[in-house]
């Protein structure tokens, strides 16, 4: 969806498309918001029993009872999940089945999603496939086009306009009909569509940043219900959204059986897991990377198998603290963070070992306005010495490669992303996202520094770790090692070395809803001014059961709401909660109050979110 782009108050416009949009999406799914659980598409008729499909679609048993022959020996992969075949032929008869599928460890997904668009098409109907980035994207439609030819095209933003709009009426003309593409491809034109599928919803690409700020599987699952068409939320892992449109009946379980599971799963372990592991180690759980996970590395190069390394940040050390008092470094001219680039000269110099460990910086930059702090003194206690505060990816690459002389280190990650690399004893250093895949699989993968990614202050922290870490587990061979650095105690740790993401996403729904967050109710982000805000507040007409929270400081890296003057120095942010079956009437009472603030023609700052993906 475009931007608003007029000139004069450009986000009092942007707001009042966005309240509109939602509010078009309201009555679309007006009934779906008086179901318990956000996500749970509902109607009237549906209504009346929230455990029942809708008429004419089987359930899991009806699905499993016969079972397609042909279909089962041509796609023999769907058969290590339950009910797998049956899912495919209740594709082929075109009776639209809703599923949460989990793909097993190892599996060629896209070979999968490509088999699923196969069968609609057999059927006489379309498919969407959304998958988050142009490397999933390339990947998926070239088992597309293998199977379907050139009735499968791709839609993304890399394009040109030309190229996509060729391809877009392509579609809308019915002569294409399989379209793989990014968010933007669920709004495709896809003729007679039997099926919208989606790979791991969890990514906050699906998230549009420009209003009206639709959510991929949100407008997904409008279409699906709307048209009667299949869906399926495929992934490693598994989200709470997810979660809550399979525990209120629109959707099932795609699952394995924990036998397949087992077969196919790496062995997956935390640092100090156990009583006797940490007798032989007493200290794994305070370094970096323990000793076992040097020993399985080295033993991995020697068999001729490939390493994999996660890394949460990419640079040399991007981050950078008092090495007495622990503050963070900032730069004396603009209070940005200082850093070690990985690109300055003096990197692999710039820190020298001081006593008890501590490193003492000599060249470190500001890395938001690059001036080079050669005499740094703590604003705090007057200490000159500098400590690490995270590792970086280039840095893990320079350690790793003195710790295993003669081995390839590769890096992946930024703007030099690998799509695949070959087999052979090797180290690769990736960042989160960015693992390439090896033939075979890696023999270990090591998942350093989780509490960078279990400590952010987000409400997904803990659903978007175990997103990552499985994504990376999954390209370790049968029996191979994975070894996570993190807490083997805490509940995200558990569900990867069980290899159980519904249980997560399950733990994750009741502690969401226990505590009132989405996916069980309803919020609605005001963002702007305190002014703005008060103005909107004041001309709506809010239900009785909304509840108003705030006003709290705008979440770190939030972008601010646009303003036709100077960008205002504070904004603030403002949410509205409301049950599921107040959802509408709050969308409704916005929707007015954003029309009357229109006609008062302000130009403060104000934008309004309905379930925005990063609350704060």
């Amino acid at each position: 969806m475009e931007p608003v782009t007029t000139p004069a108050a450009v986000e009092s416009a942007e707001t009042e498309a966005a309240v509109d949009a939602i509010a078009t999406a309201e009555g679309l799914a007006a009934q779906r918001d008086q179901a318990p659980i956000a996500g749970a598409v509902d109607t009237s008729s549906v209504a009346q029993s929230a455990a029942t499909l809708p008429e004419g679609e089987p359930g899991p048993q009806e699905l499993s009872a016969a079972p397609s022959q042909s279909l089962a020996a041509e796609f023999p992969g769907w058969g290590r999940y339950v009910h797998g075949h049956s899912f495919l032929g209740a594709l082929a008869a075109g009776r639209g089945p809703r599923a949460g599928w989990q793909a097993l460890p190892g599996e060629d997904w896209a070979r999968r999603l490509a088999e699923l668009a196969a069968v609609t098409v057999r059927g006489g109907r379309g498919a969407v496939i959304m998958v988050p980035d142009q490397r999933d994207l390339d990947r998926v439609l070239a088992e597309c086009v293998a199977l379907l030819g050139e009735s499968a095209v791709g839609l993304a933003a890399g394009l040109g306009p030309s190229a996509r709009y060729r391809r877009w009426l392509s579609v809308l003309r019915g002569q294409a009909k399989v379209v793989v593409g990014t968010r933007s491809a669920v709004f495709s034109p896809v003729r007679d569509l039997g099926l919208i599928a989606m790979w791991d919803d969890g990514d906050d690409t699906f998230a549009e940043p420009r209003s009206p700020y639709p959510h991929a599987r949100e407008v997904a699952m409008l279409r699906a219900h709307e048209t009667g068409a299949a869906f399926v939320a495929a992934g490693f892992a598994r989200t709470a959204e997810v979660q809550a449109i399979v525990e209120s009946g629109w959707a099932h379980d795609l699952l394995a059986d924990r036998s397949v599971l087992r077969q196919a799963m790496p062995r997956i372990t935390a640092p100090g897991d156990t009583d006797a592991a940490l007798e032989r180690d007493p200290i794994a759980q305070a370094i970096r990377i323990p000793a076992v996970a040097f020993t399985e590395a080295r033993k991995a190069l020697k068999d001729g198998g490939a390493v994999l390394v996660q890394v949460p940040r990419r640079g040399y050390i991007p981050a950078l603290s008092c090495a007495k008092c622990r503050i963070p470094a900032r730069c004396r001219h603009c209070n940005g963070p200082l850093a070690l680039p990985d690109s300055a000269p003096a990197s692999r110099g710039a820190l020298r070992s001081g006593r008890e460990g501590v490193a003492e910086a000599q060249s470190p930059a500001c890395r938001w306005c690059g001036i080079t702090e050669a005499a740094f003194r703590c604003g705090a206690c007057g200490s000159r010495a500098l400590r690490a505060v995270v590792i970086g990816a280039s840095r893990t690459a320079e350690e790793l490669g003195r710790a295993f002389p003669g081995v390839p280190v590769r890096g992946s990650g930024g703007s030099t992303i690998l799509n695949t690399v070959p087999a052979g004893a090797q180290v690769v250093v990736s960042t989160i996202g960015a693992e390439p895949p090896v033939p075979g699989g890696y023999a270990v993968a090591m998942l350093l520094d989780g509490w960078a990614l279990l400590g952010r202050a987000d409400l997904r922290a803990a659903e978007d770790a175990l997103r990552r870490w499985m994504s990376a587990a999954a390209l370790v061979r049968p029996g191979g090692r994975v070894i996570v650095m993190a807490d083997a105690a805490l509940p995200t740790v558990q569900a990867l070395v069980r290899w159980d993401p519904v249980w997560h996403a399950r733990f994750e729904l009741e502690q969401r809803t226990e505590v009132r967050f989405p996916p069980a109710v309803r919020f609605a982000a005001i963002d702007g001014t305190s002014d703005s805000i008060a103005e909107l507040l004041g001309e709506a007409k809010l239900p009785g059961n909304v509840e108003v929270l705030g006003p709290v400081p705008l979440p770190p890296g939030a972008r601010k709401p646009f303003s036709s003057g100077d960008s205002p120095a504070e904004v603030e942010r403002m949410i509205l909660r409301a049950d599921r079956s107040g959802a509408a009437a709050l969308s409704r009472a916005l929707t007015a109050a954003q029309a009357v603030r229109s006609t008062h023609r302000s130009d403060a700052p104000l934008r309004v979110q309905i379930d925005p993906i990063d609350i704060g």
